[in-house]
């Protein structure tokens, strides 16, 4: 598999380079790029598989790269900075690594990259993604395609005793139904019950961040920890927060395309 790095500090690269030969010794970086410029003139030359990009760079942000040239391939956002990872995994975004980060961090963005190109970071070949065909790729599967942005739900309102908070999509780790009730988990492990149906519920989130899983998860995409491979052709999701009694997720089979197709968005 073949890498761009878009880095504009020399040791980052170095750094970045040393612990890809220790985590993905089958990734091989074929170019560097430290601005924003020269990685748009890189990404249109140099056949590659993946990306690795900071966000800030000497003559702009990392996501005016999108606006200078296709990118057609998965991106690892590598910053500094906590407050653009929504816009990061809506731009082709498959993980954000904060720095400084580790080598178990980097590992994991690779296991999740694994997952999206059926084994390519670990030496067999990538799998490019398919399109949808069929019924694959519904509203059920994918929560649904509204007609605009205006009708997805930025907030839901949440009771604890005589209190009330509104929480934040950004907020949301996963939805988890249980009998009657509907859990809503947040990336801090609190634990919220809402008085709507996992269906409900799924039809106002916006698709590029959450995905149905199953028929009782919806997980957002910066709650996945860690994805294996399980019995046959399913795969299960390691999440953060953990379920709260510890059970395992699994994607459904029927819904395995269209998770891989989702990480790929």
């Amino acid at each position: 598999m073949k890498a761009i790095i878009i880095e504009d500090e020399p040791l980052s690269v170095a750094e970045l380079r040393d612990s890809l030969t220790e985590v993905a010794p089958d990734i091989e970086v074929v170019a560097t790029a430290s601005s924003v410029a020269e990685a748009a003139d890189i990404i249109s030359r140099v056949t590659h598989d993946l990306i690795f990009m900071d966000i800030h760079l000497g003559d702009g942000s990392g996501f005016d790269i999108f606006r200078r040239t296709e990118i057609r391939v998965p991106v690892i956002f590598i910053t500094a900075y906590d407050t653009y990872a929504l816009k990061a995994f809506e731009n082709k975004g498959i993980d954000y690594l904060l720095k400084p980060f580790g080598r178990e961090d980097l590992r994991r963005a690779i296991a999740k990259l694994d997952m999206l190109t059926g084994g390519g970071a670990t030496g067999s070949a990538p799998r490019r993604p398919q399109a949808p065909q069929g019924t694959q790729g519904t509203q059920e599967a994918r929560i649904g395609e509204a007609p605009s942005e205006a009708a997805y739900q930025e907030r839901f309102l949440v009771q604890i005793g005589a209190r009330m908070r509104s929480v934040t999509i950004a907020e949301i780790a996963y939805f988890m139904a249980d009998g009657k009730y509907l859990h809503l988990v947040t990336h801090d492990a609190k634990d919220y019950i809402l008085d709507r149906t996992l269906a409900d519920v799924g039809e106002k989130l916006p698709p590029k961040l959450f995905f149905r899983i199953n028929r009782r998860f919806i997980i957002s995409f910066e709650s996945i920890r860690e994805m294996v491979r399980y019995s046959g052709s399913r795969i299960k999701v390691l999440l953060n927060p953990p379920t709260p009694d510890g059970e395992e997720v699994l994607v459904s089979t029927d819904r395995v395309q269209d998770f891989r197709q989702w990480l790929n968005r």
